[in-house]
């Protein structure tokens, strides 16, 4: 059984080279499954802190899991560097995600996308983030369509791209 390596192409490389070396603040998007244990919320959480903690801007979507931990960490950092795109109106949110949204200095709904399903919603949603981000750190299930997508068009766009798999 042989598995071949996927080397990175050279734009790649360079543009993680200049991620590394960049001390000013970046946009960072943050997105995820809503079915995430909470030990893995916990880990979210700590990691969106400590972003917004060193200065950098966290965009993030609005749903329960992934989301939701990134909100709660990086709030508790810094509430004005924390922009929060919904994929719908506040009213369509879950009760319990709106408590949370509420809170939100920055945040955007998007009313014209109600009469969508969620999936088209945010998928929409997502395509919003990327644009405003320079990097995208995504946790997802190999089964994610939606969030994998996202990933995919984020790397067209020529935005560092880091995947986590929860299996």
């Amino acid at each position: 059984m042989s598995q071949s390596l996927e080397i990175p192409k050279l734009d790649t490389l360079a543009q993680e080279l200049a991620a590394i070396q960049q001390t000013s603040s970046k946009k960072i998007a943050l997105l995820g499954s809503r079915h995430v244990p909470i030990t893995h919320q916990h880990l979210i959480e700590m990691m969106s802190y400590a972003l917004v903690l060193v200065g950098h801007r966290l965009i993030t979507s609005g749903a329960t899991g992934t989301n939701s931990a990134a909100i709660k960490g990086a709030m508790r950092a810094d509430s004005s560097l924390v922009t929060v795109i919904l994929p719908q109106s506040l009213s369509r949110q879950p009760r319990e995600s709106r408590n949370q949204l509420e809170q939100v200095i920055h945040l955007v709904e998007s009313p014209e996308n109600d009469n969508l399903s969620l999936a088209e919603a945010s998928a929409l949603c997502n395509r919003e983030i990327v644009s405003r981000c320079q990097q995208l750190i995504c946790f997802a299930f190999h089964d994610s369509h939606t969030l994998l997508q996202t990933c995919r068009e984020a790397e067209e766009q020529h935005k560092l791209v880091t995947l986590f798999y929860f299996d």
